[in-house]
């Protein structure tokens, strides 16, 4: 499990029974666990996805298809539509929002030259999946354009060096809240999103993006 996932199996907050546990002196105490969400699955709320558009909008008005590989029940599906962009989705699981029911990894050429989605974590981390999510999009697929929304720690995982080097994104937005992917408060870690995009020539650029960046009214008038 990712440093990503762990957070958010904390924020949930739901316990599955009293497990007994030996203790240093022989007692036996019974701790409760947290349970994860069902399918690992934690929708986007609304401001990230537009705080994203608000920035990336003229860039991605450019592309005639976004596809969304990770629609869940289409939070950010609906988000994009309402900017004026066009949207394929898929999900490996129908959670009813008209999306392709078909695993990521059976796509041998992308419906589109560009992804935004907020992908699996466990996946796109080195200890359980190998940066594999990531590979198949960038490699395999060979996408023009990517904005995955991850913790902000990502780049920092063990193992990732290499693929991170070779990959390098061209943009890493830093949202300056904490993301409440539940529902229930005190959300645990800082989020990014971490663009990648074959047209951009340069170092990374860091840049920052506060609630206010998640104005409806003005993407609107962006879309226009």
């Amino acid at each position: 499990m990712t440093a990503s996932a762990r957070g958010l199996f904390r924020a949930t907050g739901k316990k599955s029974k009293p497990v007994p546990r030996l203790m240093l002196d022989g007692s036996i105490e019974r701790v409760e666990h947290l349970e994860r969400e069902k399918d690992d699955f934690y929708p986007t709320p609304p401001e990230p996805t537009r705080a994203l558009l608000h920035a990336e909008i003229n860039r991605l008005k450019e592309f005639g298809t976004i596809w969304e590989p990770a629609a869940g029940d289409g939070a950010m599906v609906r988000e994009m539509e309402s900017v004026g962009l066009t949207v394929r989705a898929s999900d490996l699981i129908d959670r009813g929002c008209d999306a392709d029911i078909r695993s990521f990894y059976d796509f041998p050429v992308a419906p589109a030259r560009a992804i935004i989605t907020n992908p699996p974590f466990s996946e796109c981390g080195w200890g359980n999946g190998k940066a594999r999510w990531l590979k198949h999009a960038l490699d395999v697929l060979d996408v023009e354009y990517m904005a995955l929304l991850m913790n902000w720690g990502w780049p920092g995982a063990g193992g990732l060096g290499p693929f991170y080097a070779a990959h390098p994104p061209a943009r890493v937005y830093l949202m300056r809240w904490k993301i409440d992917f539940t529902g229930q408060g005190a959300p645990p870690m800082l989020n990014a999103w971490f663009v990648w995009d074959r047209a951009w020539r340069g170092e990374t650029v860091l840049r920052m993006l506060d609630r206010k960046d998640a104005r409806q009214s003005e993407l609107f008038e962006a879309a226009a």
